[in-house]
């Protein structure tokens, strides 16, 4: 399958006659940033609100709105979208899972790599006023699995 013709133009690859499976997909991304702005998530003491809380909607949103953001995606009626968060002490960071799923024609891998890449920027956004060194890194898919290639997991 590709995103271009014979011609080399760009389309969105028809999905019609593919069968519908039950399709997953997680995605990871990690947040450096310091000691003390990482404190302060902990606390509740971030002047714009509890970031973890507002991360989690963003990502589950953004999830839903891959179509919207990047070229030749198919719109998918997404049936779940999660994001987990694990605050490490050592070095300051915060590691985001998510967690999408679907039944349907299509992979939902943009999807959960979305929504960790933009929960990952609205933690940035909310601390960026007392941190400016926040890092966002190691945005990668973890596993996959559904549709005609079957399961793809991450090799540590």
């Amino acid at each position: 399958m590709s995103q271009f013709d014979e011609h080399g133009k760009a389309y969105m690859v028809d999905v019609t006659n593919k069968d519908e499976t039950v399709r997953t997909a997680r995605g990871f991304a990690r947040v450096i940033l310091s000691g003390e702005t990482l404190e302060k998530i902990k606390k509740g003491e971030i002047h714009k609100g509890e970031v973890l809380t507002v991360a989690k909607i963003a990502g589950i949103m953004a999830s839903k709105k891959v179509s919207d953001l990047i070229p030749l995606c198919h719109p998918l009626n997404l049936t779940f979208s999660d994001l987990t968060f694990r605050l490490i002490d050592e070095p300051p960071s915060i590691e985001i899972e998510s967690f999408v799923e679907l039944k349907g024609k299509t992979g939902v891998e943009m999807e959960a790599l979305t929504s960790v890449s933009v929960a990952a920027l609205t933690i940035y956004d909310m601390c960026k006023s007392i941190d400016k060194n926040i890092e966002i890194k190691d945005i990668y898919l973890l596993e996959k699995t559904g549709g005609k290639s079957g399961t793809y997991r991450r090799e540590k």
